[in-house]
């Protein structure tokens, strides 16, 4: 299987069609740690995407580009900033394709993730999403091709990268400044790839 803009698009139709309660999810466990706007960034990103996926072209570079300016134009926040900048670099990966192996997805999400590192300045080990992708990329590497062993390895990859960083301070952004109340809870980013992941089933 491949990649296609077609795919890019039915992922944007179903994690929108789900995004409302994950928002509300995501504005409480932000309110916990920082100021509460993870799920209005998440809403509103995805309900703009949502906007644009009837026009986004061919070249899979260029629609992820796209992307990451819908994003952009509705949400200043750290998280969507970030998630633009994942868009942008897997779009510069693939820049001039119109197919991509479903095989070069952990490759696109490293790039991606390498950028965020170098954007939002934050390290592996600091209880950021940043953790989850990390060990979902390490999964997608041994789960083949088939798209739905795939989505099952991201997400029991993700269930356990939250499990083990629950009990953990985070380490940057605002919930650091709230460090020793971070101790139990999810990181309301880690929970967001979660679940946008979640959304990706068929």
């Amino acid at each position: 299987m491949n990649i296609t803009t077609e795919n890019l698009q039915t992922a944007i139709d179903r994690i929108q069609n789900r995004i409302g309660p994950i928002g509300d999810e995501m504005n409480m466990l932000d309110g916990q740690l920082g100021d509460g706007d993870l799920g209005v960034t998440l809403v509103n990103g995805f309900n703009n995407l949502a906007e644009i996926r009837d026009d986004l072209p061919e070249d899979l570079g260029k629609a992820l580009f796209n992307a990451a300016k819908a994003i952009t134009a509705v949400s200043g926040s750290s998280f969507g900033t970030l998630m633009a900048t994942a868009l942008m670099a897997a779009g510069k990966s693939v820049k001039g394709e119109t197919s991509v192996a479903l095989t070069r997805l952990p490759d696109l999400l490293a790039s991606a993730q390498e950028a965020m590192i170098a954007r939002g300045g934050a390290s592996l080990g600091d209880k950021t999403m940043l953790d989850v992708l990390d060990s979902v990329i390490a999964a997608l590497r041994e789960a083949g091709d088939d798209p739905r062993n795939m989505q099952q390895a991201a997400l029991s990859a993700a269930n356990k990268t939250l499990d083990e960083y629950r009990g953990k301070p985070n380490k940057v952004g605002r919930a650091r400044v709230y460090s020793e109340k971070s101790v139990g809870l999810d990181d309301p980013g880690m929970m967001a790839v979660k679940r946008l992941i979640e959304c990706l089933a068929a």
